[in-house]
């Protein structure tokens, strides 16, 4: 399941909003109603995880943290605290409470961002410029991809 794709929509007055019919027809096809939001870990925005997507996320993070060391059970419990479930209702909307809404700073107007197999829902005007300088972007792609050439034989 990959999703990709730059689009904008409005939340409506009760703060539900229409997810992209690119995103909306892999969703179907991989029979993925439910849907796991919650805001980033790393940048304000929503992540929007398809239900198999949010279950193998939550297992590596349960292998990666010992139960029974405090600290880790906290960070497992904060990471779900912050979760919220949806389902994709008969038009294709969900419902973003105004909770998360408000830690991200969205308003009315959102950006859908297709990442790998999730969706990142974010402010309108926030990927207006880019999130890295194009030089410095160029040259660590440079560097990432710069390698031995695979040979498939």
């Amino acid at each position: 399941m990959r999703f990709l794709g730059n689009i904008e929509a409005k939340l409506d007055t009760k703060y539900r909003v229409f997810i992209p019919a690119i995103f909306r027809k892999v969703l179907v096809a991989e029979n993925q109603q439910t849907l796991y939001l919650r805001k980033d870990v790393f940048q304000d925005c929503i992540t929007v995880y398809p239900q198999s997507v949010w279950e193998e996320e939550l297992g590596l993070l349960r292998s990666k943290l010992n139960k029974w060391d405090p600290q880790e059970q906290d960070m497992y419990r904060q990471f779900l605290l912050e979760a919220e479930v949806e389902e994709l209702d008969s038009s294709g909307r969900i419902l973003i409470s105004k909770h998360l809404l408000n830690i991200v700073g969205i308003e009315s107007e959102v950006r859908f961002l297709g990442v790998d197999n999730t969706i990142e829902i974010w402010p309108k005007d926030a990927l207006e410029k880019p999130r890295v300088e194009p030089e410095i972007f160029r040259e660590k792609m440079q560097t990432l991809m710069a390698g031995p050439t695979q040979i498939n034989r």
